[in-house]
């Protein structure tokens, strides 16, 4: 490899790694607002870089135009029509004409609107002299999209306000491959191991299985909340949870078929942005379901956790899924994937190997089939930690526990294992 290859692999590892470290700068921060944003973009570059913000889950509630031009262009659009809340204006102007430049914006812009400046010279005066001139942020190309919702982010989001717990997803891709169980006894795991404040939330409101698997009979839960999002708040919602350990507060389904349960794509919004403020920890139940508002929970969520049999059917659906989240989770990680029920007396299964060669991710556990263990448990309203604290099963909850949270374990399981997977973290 001659210098000049060397240098430009060093320079290309050393981007991609700066972009890793931006992108999980995002993993922390909070959603958008509801604001309107408007972008000029003089570059083809910028104008992809503002897509890709576009399609960010944090910039769900964000309404987004992006326009081809630049200051002009803003400020023949807005004289005629009021301006957003937040302008974001590519220009080449250099220091000495870029703010007479700006004046004709100036003169048509609302004065609670904030403006972001990108442009082409590192100068650190002319900085000073746009913020000044009440410019609330200016950036040098090239940006990147992190950088573009960093910047969003410290205008529109509040320092001091309370950290957002985070939520953790469980959907199976197919009926029957143990998701709600996966989920409950993680849910349970990581309130105790971690003494975290710790909600479960079934969603599945006909078939929800998590009062049975916790030995509780609520007389509200998920519905009250899903079904009358004008009173919720984190009292309203402290109402409808049910106490099943110290650290667990479980949101109930109702599991009832008095009525159709057909919801619009944003209807669990609300209710995921209440518990999401009120514990650090939230572990979705997501039936097994493919609807806009499956969809919606699946894109907003922080974490994603497929749960798997080795089967032909559940590769095909889980590889669906997988290139699905793809598309509506463009910024994040790839989800997570279980492989539960291996091992299954008399029944043909598909090798782990196989099974995750065409889906390009390996599982992060492969829990065996124990119907005894498993079935005793769920009989008796108890968790696998709590029926057999020392089995290899249980041990594997754990280690999910600490993967699914983005802390380490301490040791691989001993069998059923985590594929060696447990020595990234967030």
């Amino acid at each position: 490899m001659s210098p000049i290859e060397y240098e430009i692999k060093n320079t290309t590892e050393l981007q991609h790694a700066e972009d890793a470290v931006r992108m999980g700068e995002l993993e922390n921060m909070r959603p958008l607002p509801r604001i309107s944003v408007h972008a000029f973009c003089e570059s083809e570059a910028l104008q992809r870089v503002m897509e890709r913000c576009g399609n960010d889950r944090r910039m769900s509630k964000v309404s987004l135009r992006i326009t081809s031009g630049g200051v002009a262009a803003a400020a023949n659009m807005f004289a005629s029509a009021p301006t957003p809340n937040l302008i974001i204006l590519e220009t080449k102007a250099n220091a000495a004409s870029l703010l007479s430049e700006l004046a004709p914006l100036a003169a048509v812009c609302d004065p609670s609107t904030k403006v972001v400046i990108i442009g082409y010279y590192n100068d650190i005066a002319l900085y000073r002299e746009l913020i000044r001139n009440g410019i609330s942020e200016y950036m040098v190309q090239p940006v990147a999209m992190p950088d573009i919702m960093m910047a969003m982010a410290s205008i529109f989001v509040d320092p001091d306000a309370e950290p957002l717990g985070r939520s953790i997803a469980f959907i199976g891709s197919k009926g029957g491959t143990g998701a709600s169980t996966i989920a409950h006894n993680c849910a349970f795991g990581i309130s105790n191991l971690f003494s975290t404040e710790t909600i479960l939330a079934d969603l599945d409101l006909p078939y929800g299985t998590a009062n049975i698997d916790f030995d509780q009979d609520p007389t509200q839960g998920i519905a009250e909340a899903v079904f009358a999002p004008d009173r919720l708040d984190e009292v309203f919602l402290d109402r409808l949870l049910t106490k099943c350990s110290e650290h667990l507060s479980l949101l109930a389904a109702p599991s009832i078929l008095d009525r159709a349960y057909d919801f619009d794509g944003q209807a669990f919004q609300p209710v995921l942005e209440v518990l999401q403020r009120s514990a650090p920890v939230t572990v979705l139940d997501v039936p097994h379901a493919w609807s806009e508002w499956t969809r919606s929970v699946l894109a907003s969520a922080d974490e994603v956790v497929i749960c798997a049999v080795p089967d032909l059917a559940n590769l095909r659906n889980a590889k669906n899924m997988l290139d699905a989240l793809r598309k509506l989770r463009p910024n994040d990680k790839m989800p997570h994937l279980i492989l539960n029920q291996v091992g299954m007396p008399k029944r043909p299964e598909i090798a782990p190997s196989d099974f995750c060669e065409p889906l390009e991710i390996e599982p992060i556990a492969i829990i065996p089939f124990d119907v005894g263990l498993f079935g005793n448990a769920a009989n008796s309203g108890r968790m696998i930690s709590e029926m057999d604290p020392k089995s290899p099963t249980a041990e594997t909850f754990s280690q999910l526990a600490h993967i699914v949270t983005g802390r380490i374990a301490i040791k691989k399981a001993k069998r059923g294992g985590l594929m060696g997977l447990l020595k990234r973290a967030r």
